[in-house]
């Protein structure tokens, strides 16, 4: 038998999280953000910008976490941006601070962060995770 709702839903902003407004410390996301050594490399990235030109870069975290996720869904640069403007677990897998509702960053930054963090990049990144391990 069919019952209708007996409350209207809420508007968005009054949409009550399960999580009271904090991020589990289960969530795979929040677990793999730990593994990962991302001060490490922060400064091996760092070298491959010059001070003189161009806009400030994105953290290597930033750049590698948005690189994962794409991979780990499956989903296209676009996608990947709005996956990420929409979970907050991807937010803080990506560095930021706390839960904001514009994108961090356009999707063509993702064509610069595949040239950047190379498969040379990764490797180290891997060997670092699974010596600490």
């Amino acid at each position: 038998m069919y019952r209708k709702e007996e409350q209207p839903l809420p508007p968005p902003e009054k949409f009550e999280l399960p999580f009271e407004g904090k991020l589990s410390p289960n969530n795979c996301w929040v677990i793999m953000a730990e593994l990962i050594p991302w001060d490490d490399f922060e400064e091996e990235y760092a070298k491959l910008f010059s001070a003189e030109k161009g806009a400030p870069a994105k953290l290597f975290r930033m750049a590698l976490g948005t690189l994962i996720i794409k991979e780990k869904l499956g989903t296209s640069d676009r996608e990947t941006i709005e996956q990420i403007r929409e979970n907050p677990y991807l937010q803080y897998f990506i560095g930021l601070n706390c839960y904001q509702q514009e994108p961090p960053l356009e999707s063509s930054m993702l064509v610069h962060f595949r040239k950047r963090i190379d498969g040379g990049l990764i490797n180290k990144i891997n060997k670092k995770i699974v010596k600490e391990k």
